[in-house]
């Protein structure tokens, strides 16, 4: 079975070494000299007329070097025989994926096995074929089938899943869970009676199944029973399924007992603290009290009350107290239920001491940690406002640092020094101490940290050039309170801020967080190359185009950079459209080596990327920008739309399963929360761009139906509007138009909130300039100018000069919107005020606005 399992997942190096010394075209597809391997394969030919494979071969090199249809011909040839020799079948495989039709590897191999309904390899073949284009019914059957040949438990097992996979994807969720999910489950069940279970694999689909059936006290005794036992390949694994089925059974006493456990055993275990103090908490509610006789609970003795919580904690933080080096949980955990118990309002957080204090001393066990300040941070809800000032004085007077030596500033004698300093100077930014500074003292501030930056540069000379500088938190701080300025109106301040991330970048050629804030900051100057540099430095790879691609796209052609707008769609693009065939693979591997628990996994992750809100606003930008582009008449226009697969007819963006997949948190900031990017920014910010990809996505539907109307002009009242219940064109377009204007009503009604998000959070949309510069009513007058102009083609004479005069006055209006946006594209993008640099980049915006309305 390994054997026709590994060539199932084989890939175009697997089959060369099978073929390498009968088919030399390999050797010249293998080094990309496609054409050297087409003469070779047309040798071959001449020699051996019925040579399959080296037809085969020829057809790859014919696709590699863009003759699709040539390549396609040939392969369908091969095809049609029914070739049974492995190499034709995975060259044929090969060439199908790279033309993206891997429904046509499903019938190569449907014929071979009934060819050769013997062979295990062809069906493990036919099988994964079926997962590539997701035929789960047909995997179900070609698993089974695979099973009555070859008698093994991981063939069986796939069928099983894939009957799970029949259960996600059915659309009736009573269907689901009534054949289906019922049906795998009787299947594994079988093989238990039968004592056939025999790797963890099958038991985590074995409770997989029960869990998604509802059967968590079933899945339970599964779990606690023999074929738990089989559960060994991840830590803890057994126990954390345990816990998962207590929780959902609502069984706190043996959630509470099997986290105090597991506590005992590792007491830095930072998930069963929540679990314990989740548990305790549910006892307390409930009123509960242990039996009269018998064990506490299934998994032993448990707390529940809170005095037992408040022992147990002291209690680890005793245990902790005689170790060498201390461990975080205990001390944070403390921290922990303080919090829980002033959210419920109890009067016993006492007993564990005042916030402040143990805050305190944890600063003095772990701030020569980077991680103290994230620790911390959690808590510091816990201090009240007129404990920020004292709290952030006591941590600096505890600081080992060395007397002042230049100016009044004490700077640290090592790293560790260093970072408690830091720690005190992030909790001091988190506690907006920052923001209460006059400008004097924020420019005084900014002098400080600059110098302690450029200090602690001494601590990483003997960092490599890809590891970061201790001291760059610094840097960025310094950066932070510079915007910060720049925000109230200090112009220069963002210069100041530019040339300091500069120089930190230059020490810390790898620090992302440099970047990032640079990126953002540049895009807002409207200076867009040095943005399109900085992205490439970062080298972002796979979903990182989906979650921080924003930050590239939002202004690539906003600011008129044409090439650099394509070629970051493209690039995004280009993930997204190798999603499923690599969703696909992962998959199949998921199936070979038995880890059925991530299959459900990867086809969320699939359906995620499919339904981005990044990837509807690259493919709407990219075809809106050929269009913008390369169609300057009205034949061009025409071939451009045909050229797409334009419909104006169909739209293809998911609206009700949108996801938001920015990660609008990527730039670190040590902002107070209401500062920060709360979950109600996000939310507007989500809205907003909603409606912005609404007109865009109506845009570019209104202009691929405007060719349409340039060859017919239907009589009015003709019977010939509709045909087959399929409007006409005209009324594509007025109905368009309708949604067009409702957008537009949506837009200024979110406009008039005048919404400003925070500079480190999401960056606004192209809304507001839309709205503002005019070019709503150009491009909204424009598309009511085109209908008024088919009306009077369709119109009776008296009509006719009504509706004559009327696009004349359309046009004026148009015409005086138009100059009106371009008078907004005068002035000076760069200007001296004041002594200091002041940008304009909406003049470039609105320039663009111009360009796109005039085409």
């Amino acid at each position: 079975m390994a054997a026709g399992m590994e060539a199932a997942g084989g890939g175009y190096r697997a089959m060369s070494h099978c073929v390498l010394h009968r088919y030399p075209p390999v050797y010249y597809l293998d080094n990309g000299n496609n054409k050297m391997a087409i003469q070779q394969a047309e040798k071959l030919l001449k020699k051996h007329r019925d040579l399959h494979c080296a037809k085969v071969l020829k057809a790859i090199g014919l696709q590699r070097t863009g003759k699709q249809e040539e390549a396609f011909v040939l392969a369908q040839e091969v095809a049609a025989l029914e070739p049974t020799d492995d190499n034709s079948l995975q060259a044929l495989t090969i060439l199908y994926r790279e033309m993206h039709r891997p429904e046509l590897v499903t019938k190569l191999y449907e014929a071979a096995v009934r060819k050769v309904p013997s062979s295990e390899e062809y069906h493990s073949h036919l099988f994964m074929a079926y997962a590539r284009v997701g035929e789960y019914k047909k995997m179900q059957q070609a698993g089974m089938a695979l099973y009555k040949i070859v008698p093994k438990n991981p063939y069986y097992f796939w069928s099983v899943m894939s009957l799970i996979m029949q259960s996600i994807s059915a659309q009736d969720e009573k269907l689901s869970k009534t054949m289906f999910l019922p049906l795998a489950e009787r299947m594994v069940e079988k093989m238990v009676k039968e004592d056939k279970i025999e790797a963890e694999a099958e038991v985590e689909l074995y409770y997989m199944i029960l869990e998604r059936l509802g059967k968590h006290e079933e899945a339970l005794e599964v779990i606690r029973g023999k074929l738990g036992e089989k559960l060994t390949s991840e830590l803890q694994s057994r126990e954390n399924k345990c816990m998962a089925m207590y929780k959902k059974l609502s069984r706190w006493p043996e959630c509470n007992a099997l986290s105090k456990r597991l506590l005992l055993l590792n007491s830095d275990d930072w998930q069963f603290y929540l679990s314990y103090f989740d548990s305790v908490f549910h006892l307390i509610d409930e009123n509960w009290t242990p039996p009269a006789e018998g064990p506490m609970s299934l998994e032993g003795n448990l707390d529940h009350t809170i005095e037992q919580a408040v022992q147990f904690i002291e209690d680890q933080i005793a245990a902790d107290s005689k170790n060498l080096r201390p461990l975080r949980g205990p001390y944070l955990a403390k921290l922990e239920l303080i919090q829980r118990l002033r959210q419920r309002g109890c009067n016993d957080e006492y007993k564990l001491g005042e916030p402040e204090d143990l805050m305190f001393q944890y600063f003095l066990k772990f701030g020569d940690k980077p991680c103290c300040f994230t620790d911390l941070k959690v808590f510091v809800d816990l201090l009240s406002s007129s404990q920020h000032s004292s709290f952030i004085n006591r941590l600096l007077g505890s600081l080992p640092l060395s007397p002042p030596a230049e100016g009044d500033v004490a700077l640290p004698t090592d790293i560790k020094a260093m970072h408690r300093h830091l720690c005190v100077v992030q909790l001091s930014r988190l506690l907006g101490l920052s923001y209460k500074m006059e400008k004097a003292q924020k420019q005084d501030a900014i002098r400080e940290i600059i110098l302690r930056y450029r200090q602690g540069l001494q601590f990483g000379k003997s960092c490599l050039k890809t590891e970061l500088q201790f001291s760059d938190y610094y840097c960025l701080i310094g950066a932070h309170i510079l915007m910060d300025l720049w925000t109230n109106g200090e112009d220069w301040a963002v210069w100041q801020c530019l040339a300091l991330l500069e120089e930190g970048l230059s020490n810390s050629s790898s620090n992302a967080q440099f970047k990032l804030l640079l990126i953002r900051i540049y895009c807002a100057l409207g200076a867009f190359e040095p943005a399109v540099e900085l992205y490439a430095s970062l080298d972002a790879k796979h979903i990182q185009h989906d979650t921080i691609g924003y930050l590239l796209t939002r202004f690539a052609a906003p600011l008129g950079h044409y090439t650099a707008a394509s070629q970051s769609c493209n690039a995004a693009l280009r993930f997204f459209h190798s999603n499923q065939k690599d969703t696909s693979e992962y998959i199949i591997q998921a199936y070979k080596y038995g880890a059925f628990e991530k299959i459900p996994e990867f086809i969320a992750f699939r359906n995620r990327l499919n339904n981005s809100l990044h990837f509807a606003q690259v493919r709407t930008e990219r075809m809106l920008l050929d269009l913008l582009l390369d169609a300057n008449i009205s034949t061009s226009l025409e071939e451009n739309i045909k050229s797409m697969s334009l419909n104006p007819e169909e739209d293809d963006i998911p609206w009700q399963e949108l996801r938001d997949n920015r990660d609008l948190t990527v730039l670190f900031n040590w902002d107070s929360k209401d500062r920060d990017m709360s979950e109600e920014y996000r939310q507007l910010s989500l809205e907003e761009e909603r409606i912005w990809l609404l007109i865009r996505s109506l845009t570019l539907r209104l202009v691929s139906g405007l060719p349409t109307l340039n060859h017919t002009s239907e009589p009015k009242n003709s019977g010939k509007t509709t045909e087959n219940g399929v409007s006409s064109k005209i009324d594509t377009i007025r109905a368009l138009l309708r949604q067009y204007e409702e957008a537009l009503d949506s837009a200024k009604q979110f406009n008039e909130k005048m919404i400003k998000y925070p500079f480190l959070g999401a960056p606004s949309s192209r809304l507001a300039g839309f709205l503002g510069s005019g070019s709503c009513q150009c491009q909204k007058g424009a598309f009511l100018l085109v209908n008024d102009i088919y009306e009077l083609d369709t119109c009776g004479i008296v009509q006719y000069c009504c509706l004559e005069l009327h696009c004349l006055n359309a046009e004026s209006c148009i015409v005086l919107s138009f100059l009106d946006l371009f008078h907004q594209c005068k002035g000076e993008l760069l200007s001296i005020q004041d002594g200091h640099c002041k940008v304009s980049p909406h003049i470039v915006e609105n320039l663009v606005f111009f360009v796109e309305v005039r085409l």
